[in-house]
């Protein structure tokens, strides 16, 4: 081959290459990937329950499907949502308390829901840090109930989005279900008030 042929094909290599820098530059400092995150050896090593990540039946859980049901296995850091024609069904991903003292257990439903949600942080978590601000207004990036929240018959337990991605399929939360913006979003979007949640 001739040398100019070398010379177009690096040509067209390297413009290639400069064209694509931006997009790399761009995606590298998405949310989904927090330049400042800390260096993971430091963090409490996770265990994660993949096998039993799987599908189940409303059946076996709930007597009824009534306007929707809600399951929250918290063993397998997963949420299913059945709707109330029998047929829509998803499966999410989801973060749990952090602790057992954490964790309720049991029958509930949906009351109200929000979306960009402000938070107040209960008396036990300001206790436990106090640096805590005292509410914090929906919208805003540090908000930990994200972009939409789901509120139980229990007062302070919810089912919400997070900004934090690294919490989901973690024990993370003081007491809510969390799950990622996105799929908390689509799960708002069909849930109705007065559905059906089990925290199992």
């Amino acid at each position: 081959m001739s040398s100019s042929t070398f010379t177009r094909r690096g040509t067209l290599l390297g413009l290639g290459a400069t064209l694509a820098t931006p997009s790399l530059l761009r995606a590298q400092s998405s949310d989904a990937f927090p330049q400042n995150e800390p260096q993971i050896r430091t963090e409490i090593p996770v265990q994660r329950n993949v096998s039993s990540f799987a599908q189940q039946r409303w059946q076996d859980h709930f007597d009824k499907l009534g306007v929707g049901c809600i399951l929250a296995d918290i063993s397998s850091r997963a949420l299913h949502y059945w709707g109330e024609d029998g047929e829509t069904y998803r499966l999410f991903p989801s973060s749990v308390p952090l602790t057992e003292e954490l964790t309720k257990r049991g029958y509930t439903e949906i009351v109200r829901k929000r979306e960009n949600p402000s938070w107040t942080p209960t008396a036990s978590m300001r206790e436990r840090d106090p640096s805590l601000p005292i509410r914090m207004e929906g919208g805003s990036h540090g908000n930990p109930l994200g972009t939409r929240a789901m509120y139980l018959t229990w007062p302070a337990y919810l089912v919400h989005g997070t900004h934090d991605t690294r919490k989901i399929g973690r024990q993370s939360s003081s007491g809510c279900i969390g799950l990622y913006n996105q799929h908390v979003e689509e799960l708002y979007a069909l849930v109705k008030v007065g559905t059906q949640v089990r925290l199992l």
